[in-house]
């Protein structure tokens, strides 16, 4: 299986907990992923673990990434901080797949301390399962980045 086909997920310690159980989840379901950290949920800098994911993801080595932290704002905004990332905040499954479809969403960005386990489920099956739309969607895609 090529890296490509491995889901990068990374949290900072208020996603951590949410973090392991998504990574629960991607075993009982047959998911390969990547856990680019944090390990514990003592304090630590969300965007060192943003960096570690959306390099990966700026280097083409993984397709699609799942991030966490209290409110999902921070360790989003980070990440896109890398050329050909595009990180969506997602609260919701609605969100995650508008996200895919319209803006080829490769990171997915979880709002840990506002989420139930199901909620966040919902949204990464959403966000891996719905495909990008193309078409008018694709020229817009191309003007996010300078």
């Amino acid at each position: 299986m090529s890296s490509k086909s491995i889901i990068a997920i990374a949290s900072d310690h208020a996603g951590y907990q949410l973090k392991e159980a998504i990574k629960e989840y991607f075993e009982k379901k047959g998911y390969d992923f990547k856990d680019f950290g944090t390990y514990s949920e003592e304090s630590v800098d969300y965007p060192d673990f943003a960096h570690k994911l959306a390099g990966a993801i700026d280097r083409q080595e993984y397709e699609r990434g799942i991030t966490l932290c209290g409110s999902g704002n921070g360790i989003s905004m980070a990440a896109n901080k890398h050329p050909r990332v595009r990180a969506a905040l997602s609260w919701n499954k609605e969100i995650a797949e508008l996200a895919r479809k319209h803006n080829d969403a490769n990171v997915c960005s979880l709002p840990a301390r506002y989420l139930t386990q199901n909620e966040a489920l919902e949204i990464i099956e959403a966000f891996l399962n719905t495909d990008f739309e193309g078409g008018r969607h694709q020229r817009r895609v191309e003007k996010i980045s300078i």
